[in-house]
């Protein structure tokens, strides 16, 4: 099974980075999406109050967690969230490649997801030893019946939000053949041009939450990547089959990370500083890619620019390496980026700086 998964893609990128290194003002890393600013001191506190964890924890997570999570759902997202309904997971990276075995695909089953699309679904579907299918829209699938739908508004790599109507027409297709439709929402309150919408939010599903999960991680809207923390909710049967298989897996969010979890959900102040950081580091780093001579495309949400010199993406890598700028090929995510770059918001503001210098001197 090993031997059938891609090529680790980021190391292709490893002789761009040490170029970029070169340069006399250091590197500004701009090609993964992981978070520089601080962890907000409210989850550091819940975390510290709660490392004294001789125990078990629970892998459904405690009643506290889910509650505060169901909480967030309905206060921030519109969701009629039912706590019971809430699995907390170990990073949602752990639940993308996993989530396909988990939910039973396999041989002769089929897995779609976007043509632009982060890696782990295809990942995913070939760990299950499902087919793995990008594909541009579900139509283009014909009679074929997916196993498992993946849908991610915001898109990463591309910042595209999928409107309400169109996750309608999504879900009605689903269910009118017997699919499950996964939607990754982790950059759901990273809104800039456009609203978001969640796929559990009853003008999409009509408040049925059946053959649907969604994802959702803290690793972007509260600095918390390195504590690998999200969660699933959705279809209640699909949620008590998964909490059966995790339980025998051994698949637990430490205690400790539970706590901070639900510090960090009833916290809305946080969120809002942090995308203020982000939203100035958006602005003027479009400016400066616009004035170098790039377009930008959809980027109407999440961490990521989508730019494009109408050029190879991987001249355009080497390009902005030579100004000791790193980026990641659009190709990365799909055939259908060849021409495309990715451009993560995720540095420091005088990292940001000095790129926007650099574009515009």
């Amino acid at each position: 099974m090993i031997k059938t998964l891609p090529d680790f893609p980021w190391d292709l990128l490893t002789p761009y980075k040490e170029q970029a290194r070169q340069h006399a003002g250091g590197i500004v890393d701009l090609s993964v999406g992981t978070p520089v600013d601080p962890t907000p001191e409210i989850v550091r506190r819940a975390l510290v109050d709660a490392a004294d964890a001789p125990g078990y924890p629970a892998t459904y997570g405690t009643p506290e967690l889910r509650d505060s999570v169901a909480d967030w759902l309905t206060r921030r997202l519109g969701v009629e969230a039912d706590p019971a309904a809430v699995l907390p997971v170990i990073g949602t990276k752990e639940a993308v490649a996993w989530l396909p075995t988990l939910l039973g695909a396999g041989p002769g089953d089929t897995v779609a997801f976007p043509e632009l699309a982060y890696p782990t679904y295809d990942v995913g579907a070939r760990l299950a030893g499902a087919t793995p299918r990008a594909v541009d829209g579900l139509f283009s699938l014909g009679p074929e019946t997916p196993k498992i739908v993946w849908i991610n508004s915001p898109s990463n790599p591309t910042g595209k939000v999928l409107p309400a109507e169109h996750l309608r027409k999504v879900v009605a297709w689903a269910r009118e053949r017997g699919a499950t439709v996964i939607s990754d929402e982790c950059y759901i309150e990273l809104g800039w041009d456009a609203e978001p919408v969640s796929v559990l939010r009853p003008d999409v599903c009509g408040a049925d939450h059946r053959g649907l999960i969604a994802l959702h991680s803290l690793s972007k809207r509260s600095n918390l990547a390195g504590y690998r923390a999200g969660f699933l909710t959705g279809d209640p049967a699909l949620i008590t089959a998964l909490l059966e298989v995790r339980k025998h897996a051994g698949m637990i969010v430490p205690a400790p990370v539970q706590a901070a979890m639900t510090a960090a959900y009833r916290d809305d102040a946080h969120v809002q500083e942090q995308r203020e950081r982000y939203a100035r580091r958006r602005t003027v780093l479009r400016r400066a890619l616009e004035a170098y001579g790039f377009r930008i495309d959809h980027s109407e949400a999440g961490l990521y620019l989508w730019a494009s010199r109408d050029e190879p993406c991987w001249d355009t890598v080497k390009a902005l390496a030579e100004l000791g700028i790193l980026v990641a090929p659009g190709d990365f995510y799909g055939t259908a980026g060849t021409r495309h770059v990715r451009v993560a918001l995720t540095a420091t503001d005088e990292r940001i700086d000095a790129a926007v210098a650099r574009l515009t001197a």
